[in-house]
């Protein structure tokens, strides 16, 4: 039976949360009403006794001081429409899972399987709408289809003796027999293509050849009949090769071959811009510093490392979330953030996380032109978006000191959420570098944190594409920041007692990923997919091989210290499962109930993928300097100025930001004499016994890209650079992440600019590479995204 639990505040208690929708009722669409109050509801799917529903509701759901608490009955009263507003099946709901905690605790027993608790909100508007108004109020306001259901009554309507019926938003298909697919790619051009985009795989044609070429292999085939497998490749070994080779994680368009014409008769061939321009200026940098150089680990791990002190290490991420950010706001930018701390917890040995930054490029959140098919109003990303990176951050305990928003309406296509982090590691940790990890032949593979769902599937490959009509629902994600801080102080005690050998991420591919590129250290591993844990039982073997979370980790634990390894991870409430081991055998070989699901070469996994090959056509555009009167009124004009989205003041976002927690934030993100004005970078103390600090810093300009990006990427480089030493910072010690955002550089039938955006951006390589040699700045990390745009028919919008 499923109870249903409603909890609301008692008469005379101010109702901020109603209010709130009330003014952004009448501020973002124009309806006004008289009232709005909210009530939460909590849908208890579990075999409980009466009395055990009613100590929850009345305990940990509940604070009977301001609230009242009804079990099996409404609370509404007093409204003209009722909107409840719920998740879908599959969605990630943090407070859900809290409560199921809660009663856990309570009952002093565990929920069966399939058994949870599922939260939803009641809005009860008093002010004579239209259903048609409560439609648009929960699509335009209060809920994302995508990921939300939403139910409406108005006061006729609704049952005031039993309230509103009973939703349970439980996951179809969990009794589906998992089932492996093998797949015949003996085909022509047309079917392979159909294979990869019917399936998400986001492999070009020449990939798709490539692969079919491996396939048909006669040594290949008779290797994989020795283990069951057909002729052909399972789908699990399709989506483990997609995921693989995705622009997300193989960064092709920075490997490729590109032919470059400079516009002036001059032709250059660039084998790989990552290489040439980014590895080549950090190189050439650390030679010229010689016995001062800091780096100590660059370009081969979760972020880069340097060195602080010669006790301490710091490590630095930027990443990027901006497609899933673009269909749920909250949820992408949510998992953005949690999703970089993820990173540098598994740099190294694992670092303590020590500050988060941030920058957002939206469209103008007064936008008033028709918005193209499946694009959100860009008010609605913004709020989302700063309020996903908010819960972030703040949950997780990590002070956000750093950041800026940029607009321009072409981010209307696809807004841009990159989310940074810094840790600190000792030097040494037992005896050994802490930037140093290795997995090893025979060490366990253990999975800890958050558990495998449908939500995370084709991460890597939905964001290697421009944002479309088949964009899928299950790439988005919402992030759990409360599981993580838990697995995070885990993990930090297991670091200390030398329980584990190596340690990475579950990002996008999820376990394809993580454990693919770990078993590079040894050359192989057997991974057991029926072992893993799962949110809900149902899925298939491919799901579960690539789906993505946050809140998840990958160990190589050695066989002598597993047991230790899994009984702290038992006292310390951390689920942890031990999924096979790493072998020297060759082979990613991945098995379900005993036969073998999955067996392919590490190297053609890993090294198989075709270099891309991309003209670049460099043309001066020929924009002429401005050329307009000095107004009259300069006063005026400033004030003017004052208010433009790009000069005027954040602080009403700078706000929502704890920057305080961990007391280590010595110039924080609003300084002078009022604390309100922006501070050009921050500076924070790591270390409480110590007076040494870390300066973050940034600079960006895109629309400067109009002109010309080699100028743009070297203003903004001079700009994070300005900001830097503005504070206080070491030039002489310091180091650069870049971070690429980019609409798709290849030319197509798609994209018939691609040469000219190709061009664009060999020009802002070259600049990175010439301005980091000169100030010597070396790159430590860094990120691409490269498909930044929307295309849905004939309606194309690509960042600036």
């Amino acid at each position: 039976m499923a109870w249903r639990v409603v909890v609301g505040l008692k008469d005379g208690v101010r109702d901020a949360r109603g209010e709130t929708v009330r003014e952004n009722l009448k501020r973002f669409l124009g309806i006004e009403v008289t009232s709005v109050r909210t009530l939460d509801v909590y849908t208890i799917d579990a075999d409980l006794a009466r009395d055990e529903v009613e100590a929850a509701a009345a305990g940990p759901l509940s604070d009977p001081v301001i609230q009242e608490v009804a079990v099996n009955r409404p609370l509404a009263h007093d409204f003209d429409v009722l909107i409840e507003v719920g998740f879908r099946p599959g969605v990630t709901d943090n407070v859900g899972r809290t409560a199921r905690e809660a009663i856990q605790y309570l009952t002093g027993r565990p929920f069966a399987a399939g058994e949870a608790v599922y939260t939803s909100t009641q809005y009860l508007i008093r002010g004579g709408i239209s259903r048609q108004q409560a439609e648009t109020i929960a699509a335009d306001l209060l809920a994302n289809a995508l990921i939300q259901r939403w139910d409406i009554y108005t006061a006729d309507e609704f049952d005031r003796e039993h309230g509103v019926p009973v939703h349970v938003p439980r996951v179809g298909g969990l009794d589906a027999e998992p089932r492996v697919r093998t797949i015949d790619l003996n085909v022509g051009d047309d079917e392979l293509l159909r294979i990869s985009r019917e399936g998400m795989l986001a492999l070009n044609l020449e990939e798709m050849k490539r692969i079919q070429a491996y396939a048909a292999d006669p040594e290949v085939v008779a290797a994989r009949r020795a283990f069951g497998l057909e002729a052909g490749l399972t789908d699990v070994e399709l989506e483990a090769l997609a995921q693989t080779w995705s622009e997300h994680c193989k960064h092709k368009i920075f490997s490729a071959r590109i032919e470059y014409e400079d516009g002036q008769g001059g032709r250059e061939e660039i084998d790989s811009l990552f290489k040439t321009c980014i590895v080549g200026a950090t190189r050439d940098v650390r030679a010229r510093m010689g016995d001062d150089d800091i780096c100590l680990s660059v370009f081969k791990d979760n972020a880069g490392v340097i060195r602080f002190n010669d006790d301490w290490s710091l490590c630095f991420k930027v990443e990027t979330h901006n497609s899933p950010s673009a269909l749920d706001p909250y949820g992408g930018a949510l998992t953005g953030i949690v999703g970089v701390n993820r990173d540098g917890a598994g740099t190294g040995l694992g670092s303590r996380l020590i500050f988060n930054t941030d920058v957002f490029c939206f469209a103008s959140p007064f936008y008033d032109k028709p918005l193209p098919k499946r694009l959100l109003h860009p008010r609605r990303i913004f709020e989302g978006v700063v309020e996903g990176v908010e819960h972030g951050g703040n949950k997780s305990g990590i002070p956000t000191v750093n950041g800026s928003i940029v607009f321009d309406d072409r981010f209307a296509g696809k807004p841009l959420v990159y989310c940074g982090t810094a840790g600190i590691m000792p030097a040494r940790i037992n005896g050994r570098p802490s930037h140093e990890k290795k997995a090893q032949v025979g060490d366990h593979i253990i999975m800890t944190g958050g558990r495998i769902g449908k939500d995370g599937i084709h991460g890597a490959t939905f964001s290697s594409e421009e944002l479309h009509e088949d964009s899928p629902v299950t790439a988005v994600q919402i992030g759990d920041p409360i599981t993580q801080r838990k697995m995070f102080d885990f993990l930090a005690v297991a670091r200390e007692r030398g329980l584990y050998n190596s340690i990475t991420d579950n990002g996008a591919g999820g376990l394809s990923s993580s454990v693919g590129e770990m078993a590079e250290d040894t050359g192989g591993f057997e991974l057991h997919l029926d072992r893993a844990p799962l949110k809900y039982p149902g899925l298939q073997p491919w799901e579960i091989l690539i789906s993505e979370a946050q809140e998840r980790m990958t160990l190589a634990v050695p066989p002598e210290k597993l047991e230790e390894f899994l009984r702290l991870a038992k006292e310390m409430d951390v689920e942890a499962t031990d999924l096979g081991v790493f072998t020297d055998s060759g082979y990613f070989h991945c098995l379900y109930n005993g036969r073998t699901v999955a067996r392919l070469s590490m190297e053609f996994l890993h090294d198989g993928v075709p270099q891309m090959v991309i003209p670049a056509r460099w043309e001066d555009k020929g924009h002429a300097e401005p050329d307009f009167e000095a107004p009259e009124d300069l006063g005026g004009m400033l004030e003017q100025m004052l208010g433009r989205l790009n000069i005027c003041s954040k602080e009403t976002v700078v706000r929502r930001y704890d920057h305080e927690v961990q007391a280590g934030t010595v110039v924080k993100p609003l300084t002078g004499v009022a604390n309100d004005g922006p501070s050009d970078a921050a500076v924070y103390r790591p270390l409480l016994d110590s007076f040494e600090g870390v300066v973050v810093s940034h600079g960006i300009c895109p629309r400067y890209s109009d002109i010309d990006t080699y100028h743009m990427m070297a203003c903004a480089i001079d700009e994070g650079l300005r900001n830097y030493v503005a504070v206080g910072g070491d030039i002489r010690h310091v180091a650069g992440l870049d971070n690429f955002c980019w609409c798709d550089p290849v030319e197509s039938e798609k994209t018939p600019d691609g040469a000219y955006k190709a061009a664009q951006l060999v020009r802002a390589n070259k600049a990175l590479y010439d301005y980091c040699v000169a100030f010597g700045v070396p790159l430590i990390s860094g990120k691409d995204s490269m498909k930044n745009d929307y295309q849905i028919g004939d309606t194309k919008i690509s960042i600036p």
